[in-house]
């Protein structure tokens, strides 16, 4: 049974959920019927990836068959840069929630730390007061970023969804995160594949000393640290497989070892360079995944 965390304004969140980024709109129906029927309550999206409308469809069936009701799932997108001021973050909420076809969403999130976010949290907190979101927050904003966010804010942000796997663990990050009561929730918890994330001696010796995965043991993982996590897959055998991580727990030396693999480089996403704020910008247009 998938754990849940509670947020600064008490609302409860799954602690795993199911991302969709990269799916292509072929498969994403089936694949998020899927998840839902594996456990799956939490679905993460975003306008970016240009796969709303057909996760809202997902959901539609997965309600009006009697595989889940509204109240048990946990719906998240994103508003990208392009979307950010005041006046084009209350449009492309609206677009969103028609996209899915919901009443409300249950997390709304800024997508990047560009652009006029300041304009964007304030039509997000007017969203929130009147009912429109159970709960708004932030992805990719650092420590710093963050907490200049909250000195400013009216309402502080309940979520910062980052890049965190084993080799860019941002433990000093997660620690202000908790100081400020944010939550973190965890993107690409296997950094992709890359940099031999999978292949790594240490998670291969803990995973065969748990009678696990390399992935179950990362999920673990990032659980036991009060991560939120939304890994994803369109095979149903591995979206089991990473929801099989709630009966088991890593012990005090697994974590030590875990902790030696941190790089303190992100694999995927670096807002400090100047060829990734170009290749964020053009996102929309070429969707390139990384220029690191």
């Amino acid at each position: 049974m998938v754990q849940k965390v509670k947020l600064n304004n008490g609302v409860e969140m799954p602690m795993e959920g199911f991302g969709v980024f990269q799916i292509p709109d072929t498969q994403c129906e089936q694949v998020v019927l899927d998840a839902i029927e594996t456990g799956y309550r939490l679905l993460d999206t975003a306008s970016s990836y240009k796969n709303e409308e057909v996760v809202g469809s997902a959901v539609k069936k997965a309600i009006s068959t009697g595989v889940v009701k509204r109240e048990e799932l946990f719906i998240t997108t994103k508003a990208y840069i392009q979307q950010m001021g005041y006046e084009k973050t209350v449009q492309a909420f609206y677009e969103s929630l028609n996209k899915v076809g919901l009443e409300y969403l249950d997390l709304y999130l800024i997508h990047m730390p560009l652009g006029d976010y300041y304009g964007a949290w304030r039509a997000m907190e007017d969203l929130y007061e009147a009912g429109k979101i159970r709960a708004i927050g932030v992805c990719n904003f650092d420590a710093a970023r963050l907490m200049d966010l909250c000195y400013n804010a009216k309402i502080k942000p309940m979520v910062n969804q980052i890049e965190r796997h084993p080799h860019y663990q941002r433990m000093e990050e997660l620690s202000v995160m908790k100081e400020l009561g944010i939550q973190v929730e965890g993107w690409a918890p296997f950094a992709e594949g890359l940099k031999g994330m999978f292949t790594e001696p240490v998670l291969q010796e803990i995973a065969e000393k748990h009678g696990k995965t390399v992935p179950q043991i990362i999920l673990r993982w990032d659980i036991q640290q009060n991560v939120v996590i939304i890994p994803k897959s369109v095979h149903q055998k591995r979206m089991e497989e990473n929801l099989t991580i709630w009966d088991f727990e890593l012990d005090h030396e697994d974590m030590e070892k875990i902790a030696q693999l941190d790089k303190n480089v992100p694999s995927m996403l670096d807002c400090s360079k100047p060829s990734e704020i170009d290749r964020l910008y053009d996102y929309l247009n070429n969707p390139v995944l990384t220029s690191l």
